[in-house]
């Protein structure tokens, strides 16, 4: 494909943007239900009230918009803001002593929702919908309804564009580029268009718009290299609470040596997860349980890497909160997060150490669990878990039984094949040539050395040869292996405990 072209030239909220219209057509049978308290939580505020201004066209109905900079400003046209109701409690006063029925929109109200007055004011206001005729409607990038409102809300999301529009949004991005350099086209080609549109799947119009435009307008091309930094944009959209971090090249983690059991099971599923729709069930997810260093965190990242997808890491030790019903809260807005990435891998490492049971923590172990499977079960976002366990006895029987998890590996200690695939992957990765060196003799050597230990082994030796003035070669990497004392020795009776546990309950990886 050599460019894109011009931008489309549509007309009519059908045409112009599908999910507009299904917004309206949604929010109208929502108004015309008489609920008197809507809740939208999105950041997207300018469409709300692009939203809310068609529609009262439509409705025939103002529409005041309430801000605590402006105070009331009608919005459906143009009007002057009524600054002397900046106030909370002077707003709301007001709405309630109005008599003509209008839509309220209350933007950022979600730092008063914490004061009893206003809670009641909106409860009256609410209660009285029948005679007042008002509509208020909260606007925020995070809400939470007091339960005294609970049962006079309903809650309301924006749709968000599907491929179609986000090529739409992209091709008239172009044109507006193109119209600021005469005689220049975009130039980009197919798999890269739709590649992009692929990770901007799960935005909202107005970031999709932001992030296509700061590309195009770069340097005139959708390239390949893009799409790292559309990934990353997509991340800083969505981080929050520190409770996840991001991989954002994955590419790498796809030449993990050995685990050739647990790749095979990958690449089948390749095709279901990244496109799914067809005969075959989505994948949930995997648990891997193994020897310490034995590359359970690798295998973690060679399935993003497989995939071509982002890797999130969910870091439990930063949900917790000291205070009552935060920690599980945290958790809530760390999976939100994890969906808006989709398609990615949630990789919660140490899972035990999270929500093993126990009755140390008042019970917050317990809601952590329930918290997390009923996502688990619920989700319909492509969002893969790996979860990484050192002692599985400590984990409750309904988080890895089958169709919460689709399976269990056994990640062992490597083979002497792998350990030579490890030990190449390692002094490659340093500049050293694998040729250089007698890697089937140091496998031979490094027997019951994990992947972690063989890296360890190669550092070492690199120090060794420093000091000795030389290059680093085999004979340092060997005094290194033979001066180690690998866990699986200084651990034996675990190791071996672990390995008979996991004869005939898990699938090996490798």
């Amino acid at each position: 494909m050599p460019g894109l072209p011009r931008a489309l030239t549509l007309h009519g909220i059908n045409q112009w943007e599908p999910d507009l219209a299904n917004d309206i057509h949604d929010l109208e049978l929502l108004l015309r239900s008489r609920v008197p308290l809507i809740v939208i939580e999105t950041r997207d505020e300018k469409r709300v009230t692009q939203l809310f201004t068609k529609l009262a066209l439509k409705l025939s109905m103002p529409v005041m918009a309430w801000s605590a900079t402006t105070g009331l400003q009608r919005i459906d046209f143009e009007a002057a803001p009524q600054r002397h109701a900046s106030e909370p409690r002077q707003a709301l006063g007001q709405i309630k002593a109005t008599n003509t029925p209008a839509i309220y929109l209350l933007l950022d109200f979600h730092p008063y929702l914490d004061d009893a007055y206003n809670i009641r004011l909106l409860k009256e206001i609410a209660q009285d919908h029948h005679d007042l005729g008002h509509t208020l409607v909260l606007v925020s990038h995070d809400l939470e309804v007091p339960p005294e409102l609970e049962n006079l809300a309903a809650s309301f999301s924006l749709s968000l564009p599907d491929s179609e529009r986000l090529e739409a949004i992209v091709r008239e991005e172009a044109g507006h580029w193109s119209k600021s350099s005469p005689g220049n086209k975009v130039k980009t080609d197919r798999a890269t268009l739709d590649a992009m549109v692929h990770q901007l799947r799960g935005l909202t119009t107005t970031d999709a718009r932001r992030i296509i435009r700061s590309v195009i307008f770069d340097d005139g091309a959708i390239n390949p290299d893009d799409l790292e930094r559309i990934t990353r944009a997509r991340y800083r959209l969505i981080e929050s609470n520190g409770a996840l971090s991001c991989e954002f090249d994955t590419a790498e983690f796809s030449e993990v040596g050995g685990l050739q059991n647990l790749k095979h099971w990958v690449e089948l599923r390749r095709t279901a997860f990244l496109e799914p729709g067809g005969d075959l069930d989505t994948p949930q997810g995997i648990l891997l349980v193994g020897v310490q260093g034995g590359g359970k965190s690798l295998a973690a990242k060679a399935v993003a890497g497989m995939w071509g997808i982002p890797l999130l890491r969910l870091d439990f030790g930063t949900l917790y909160n000291k205070f009552f019903g935060e920690t599980e809260r945290n958790l809530r807005e760390a999976l939100k997060s994890a969906e808006a990435m989709a398609p990615c891998v949630l990789w919660i490492d140490e899972i035990e150490k999270a929500i093993a049971s126990g009755d140390y923590d008042s019970g917050t172990s317990r809601r952590i669990l329930g918290n997390l499977l009923t996502w688990m079960s619920e989700r319909t976002a492509a969002v893969f878990i790996v979860a990484t366990a050192n002692v599985i006895e400590h984990l409750p029987p309904e988080l890895i039984r089958k169709g919460r998890l689709d399976e269990i590996f056994f990640v062992d200690l490597p083979d002497a094949p792998t350990r030579a695939e490890i030990f190449a992957i390692h002094l490659r990765k340093r500049g050293l040539k694998p040729l250089d060196f007698d890697i089937l003799s140091l496998a031979k050597l490094s027997e019951g050395f994990s992947g972690a230990e063989i890296e360890q082994a190669i550092v070492a030796a690199r120090y060794l040869a420093r000091a000795d003035g030389g290059t680093v070669d085999t004979g340092h990497v060997r005094e290194e292996i033979e001066r180690t004392r690998p866990l699986s020795r200084v651990m034996a009776e675990k190791v071996a405990g672990l390995r008979a546990w996991a004869a005939g309950r898990t699938v090996p990886a490798n």
